[in-house]
């Protein structure tokens, strides 16, 4: 999720497992720098863009990592304010302000690895976009409220974290109705991975990418639509390129990070591997150029950033109408 969400998420959490042991603008203060804490591994270079963004949400996110931190960070907090013996109960909050931070960014597509050093895989559940406003919201508003010492303060902040989490809850069992609506829509078609996530801002407007032998096909569905079906446009996913470059170690690390998700194209002389999980056709926010079409092809090192964005203002032009239930076609 971003940043704002994150520390909103951090403060929230933080206030609720000290309550009134400490001010309560402390425990706020604290949650907010340890649930931004893990999104620090951006500042470090792995030497290429397509493994920064491969290994960003890696061991910092690691559920196993955090909570080794915890007791010496909640314990160094304790000592900084002077409250040793509320040391148990700083350990307590570092911990739950440092974990829920990538379990929030597990329920986004991007891929976060929970398991570290366990397992590499990147988790990720897709059933909220990484900025939605209606989860972010009753944090920044339940922790306002109780940081201006109003009376029942505390449960102003346990209502936010209420409300944030039904709302997760919700991105869920609706993920869960379009996917069933899309499988119903695919009928018939061979389809070898789906993929059913928010459009940016909402959870109301829902899009969905199926793989299949000859590409990939991508749609869009709004609870709001009159018909519980899914109209799929095709596009070609480079199967015909993907022989030049599949061995290129590259190619395989944003293959395997994608979940299958991707496809190859050409580019001018550019051959280019791109995300489908973010963005939508033909804007893609992870695309890298892995290769030249010299004689021989020549194959690039460290894969260079192309990734295309969007008109903001066209887009959000289309998405209110779209999510309306309205059936405009996408912005291209």
């Amino acid at each position: 999720m971003d940043s704002v969400s994150q520390i909103a998420l951090g403060a929230a959490v933080t206030v609720a497992v000290m309550g009134r042991r400490t001010a309560l603008w402390k425990a706020a203060a604290w949650g907010a720098v340890c649930g931004t804490l893990p999104d620090l591994d951006v500042l470090i270079d792995h030497g290429d863009a397509l493994s920064n963004m491969v290994l960003h949400r890696a061991d910092s996110h690691a559920l196993f990592w955090l909570t080794l931190a915890a007791p010496l960070l909640g314990a160094a907090i304790a000592w900084l304010q002077r409250e040793p013996a509320l040391w148990r109960r700083w350990v307590m909050a570092v911990w739950l302000a440092l974990i829920t931070h990538p379990l929030l960014d597990f329920m986004t597509i991007y891929g976060t690895q929970l398991l570290r050093p366990f397992s590499d895989e990147p988790l990720g559940l897709g059933s909220i976009f990484v900025i939605d406003p209606l989860y972010t919201l009753p944090l920044l508003i339940g922790t306002g409220i109780a940081l201006r010492g109003r009376a029942a303060a505390l449960r102003w902040n346990a209502a936010g974290l209420l409300l944030s989490t039904t709302y997760l809850a919700w991105g869920f069992a609706a993920q869960q109705h379009v996917t069933e609506i899309a499988r119903q829509s695919l009928a018939g078609q061979q389809v070898e991975r789906l993929l059913v996530t928010p459009s940016p801002l909402n959870t109301v407007l829902w899009r969905v990418v199926a793989i299949t032998p000859e590409g990939y096909l991508e749609g869009f569905y709004s609870l709001l639509d009159a018909q519980p079906v899914v109209r799929f446009e095709a596009f070609d996913r480079g199967t015909s390129l993907l022989p030049l470059v599949a061995q290129h170690a590259p190619v395989a690390t944003l293959a395997s990070f994608s979940d299958g998700f991707y496809k190859v194209e050409r580019r001018g002389p550019s051959i280019v591997i791109s995300d489908l999980r973010m963005g939508q056709e033909p804007f893609y926010v992870f695309a890298f150029e892995v290769a030249r079409q010299a004689s021989p092809l020549q194959m690039l090192a460290q894969p260079e950033p192309v990734g295309l964005r969007a008109d903001v203002g066209r887009g959000l032009r289309w998405l209110w109408p779209r999510l309306l239930g309205e059936p405009v076609p996408s912005p291209r």
